[in-house]
């Protein structure tokens, strides 16, 4: 509903250069019931907002101001952020007979050129020295009473990182292209795509450890090197690579390389398992509502904060749900504040995120919200590529070209860190920024 309301929205707002339109597309209204507002908000954070003064608007006219020439625009020489995204609303001065007065009839995010060159993230090589110990199948790396994380060398994935002495991920990391299917994805019967999905037999993708290394050690960096084999009737290939630093950063390296007869691919990414106490979620990117590549304009960008049980959507049959898009930074955190971290890292575009108590199998088992069982655990996604879920139509497979995900090599990077109430994420993540 919230992108059906911003797609009808009378009031359009765009930007274009240095000039700021506001379009009024009613055909016999002018724009004198509303009032116009501004907020403007640095890397998530609001640095203020007022009232936009707008002369009425004819039907089908538009007036125009140059951004720099706003209000805004002293807040803007004061800050360092590396984005800003102005939001311009239009509320009703007076009640009517189907709504109070105040309520927002159109709302409207534009981002604002950056002050600076794009950033690169990079991270600093930090002083900080861990132990690390070989014992027969497992690689052990900890510093005393800050963190501690075990590997698997058999499975290549982590049984284990604590935080503070707190048990934090109980499983992963692995690779995930499966997605729970909506109704969407069933529509168009032999056609529809979890039709080819299960004929090319992604449902049942399982991965085998081909092989598990030590790259590289030294006092504060051990570099891991893992190849998955995803095999059915499909084969997809998955080289990652763990960078552990002596400050507790885990840098992920993924390297996709799927077989290029599979349909599109309903995701790239990565999963892993989380304490189910750990059930707090920050995120700097698209919100507060669920969001996805082809369904997002109406999702603004900025800092959120949900519960994992809030975050999901009890649609009446259960299929993928809860993500949220354009991801850059989400922190995952129990009541004290202890937890990970995880944000985009080099050259890799925004995330694609889902956290939720029901696993993927669950989701794709009931039937219905109410059979849904809730596992052990918090099951987490961070998607380079997340398929579009459509909606031209229920009953055909209608995912634009361009949200469609093909099954091509993809490379991509995350960085995964330990976090406390002390250690505020917006700080981690300028951490590893540069102009």
């Amino acid at each position: 509903m919230h992108e059906v309301k911003y797609v009808y929205q009378p009031i359009k707002v765009s930007l274009s250069g240095s000039t700021l339109k506001i379009l009024n597309t009613h055909f016999f209204q002018t724009t004198q019931s509303l009032e116009f507002g501004w907020s403007i908000h640095g890397d998530g954070y609001e640095l203020g907002s007022g009232v936009l003064t707008v002369p009425p608007i004819d039907p089908q006219s538009s007036y125009e101001i140059n951004w720099e020439s706003g209000p805004w625009h002293s807040l803007l020489s004061a800050n360092s952020a590396a984005e800003y995204f102005l939001t311009i609303n239009g509320r009703l001065l007076h009640p009517t007979r189907w709504v109070e007065s105040g309520h927002v009839i159109s709302s409207t995010q534009v981002q604002l050129p950056a002050k600076k060159m794009a950033y690169t993230h990079v991270i600093e090589r930090e002083d900080a020295t861990f132990l690390g110990e070989i014992f027969e199948d497992t690689i052990r790396v900890s510093q005393k009473d800050l963190w501690d994380l075990t590997l698997n060398t058999l499975t290549g994935a982590f049984e284990s990182w604590q935080v503070a002495g707190v048990p934090v991920m109980i499983k992963g990391i692995v690779p995930c292209f499966w997605r729970a299917p909506t109704d969407n994805d069933k529509g168009g019967g032999e056609n529809s795509y979890l039709s080819r999905w299960k004929a090319a037999h992604l449902d049942k993708l399982t991965f085998v450890t081909e092989s598990c290394s030590i790259d590289s050690v030294a006092d504060n960096l051990v570099k891991i090197k893992v190849v998955y084999l995803g095999v059915s009737n499909a084969l997809i290939k998955v080289d990652m690579t763990y960078t552990i630093y002596g400050s507790g950063d885990v840098i992920v390296d993924c390297d996709v390389t799927p077989n290029s007869e599979l349909p599109p691919l309903p995701r790239v990414g990565v999963e892993f398992h989380l304490d189910k106490s750990i059930d707090v979620v920050n995120w700097y990117g698209r919100g507060p509502f669920e969001c996805y590549p082809d369904r997002k304009e109406a999702a603004q960008v900025g800092i959120y904060q949900r519960s994992v049980r809030d975050m999901h959507v009890p649609y009446i049959v259960p299929g993928e749900c809860s993500g949220r898009a354009d991801v850059r930074w989400v922190t995952f955190q129990n009541k004290d504040g202890i937890g990970l971290y995880a944000s985009v890292y080099g050259t890799s575009p925004f995330m694609q995120m889902n956290a939720s108590f029901y696993s993927v199998q669950e989701l794709d088992r009931a039937t219905h919200n109410e059979d849904l069982v809730e596992g052990d655990t918090v099951e987490v996604h961070l998607d380079h590529k997340h398929m579009g879920i459509g909606g031209d139509d229920s009953w055909s497979p209608s995912v634009h070209e361009e949200y469609l995900i093909k099954p091509t090599p993809y490379s991509f990077s995350i960085r995964l860190c330990p976090i406390t109430a002390a250690s505020p994420a917006s700080d981690i993540y300028k951490s590893q920024l540069r102009s």
